[in-house]
C-alpha cells in the first residue's frame, strides 16, 4: 500500500466517524467562512467543521492530483485543546487524528 493510499484510508475513517456520530453536515457553510486568516479557521468554523470542509477535501485534492503531501503535519495537538475533555466525540476522534498524524511523522504503525 502506498503512502497516498494509507492517507486516503485514514481520511475515509475520519469521515466515517464524523458521519456515524452525527458530526457530518449536509449543507456547506457560507463561502465567507473560508476567508479566515486564522489557523484551522478557528474564528469562523467549529473544529469538527474544519475537518469536514477544509482538511478532508484539501487532502483528497492533493491525493487525486498526485501532488506531494505535506512533509510535516499534525492536527491532533490542536484537537486536544479545541475539544474540551467532556466533549463526547473527543475520545473517538483523537485516536483517528493521531493515526493520520503518524503517517506524516514517518511512523506508519
Amino acid at each position: 500500500m502506498t503512502h497516498h493510499d494509507s492517507v486516503r484510508l485514514r481520511l475515509q475513517a475520519i469521515e466515517a466517524q464524523l458521519r456515524e456520530h452525527q458530526h457530518w453536515q449536509d449543507l456547506p457553510p457560507d463561502a465567507s467562512v473560508f476567508e479566515s486568516t486564522q489557523p484551522f479557521c478557528m474564528d469562523t468554523l467549529e473544529p469538527l467543521e474544519w475537518l469536514q470542509w477544509v482538511l478532508i477535501p484539501r487532502m483528497h485534492q492533493l491525493l487525486d492530483s498526485e501532488q506531494p503531501l505535506p512533509q510535516s503535519f499534525a492536527v491532533m495537538p490542536y484537537y486536544e485543546i479545541a475539544l474540551e475533555a467532556s466533549h463526547p466525540f473527543r475520545a473517538i476522534i483523537l485516536p483517528e487524528l493521531e493515526q493520520l498524524d503518524a503517517l506524516f511523522a514517518g511512523d506508519d504503525d
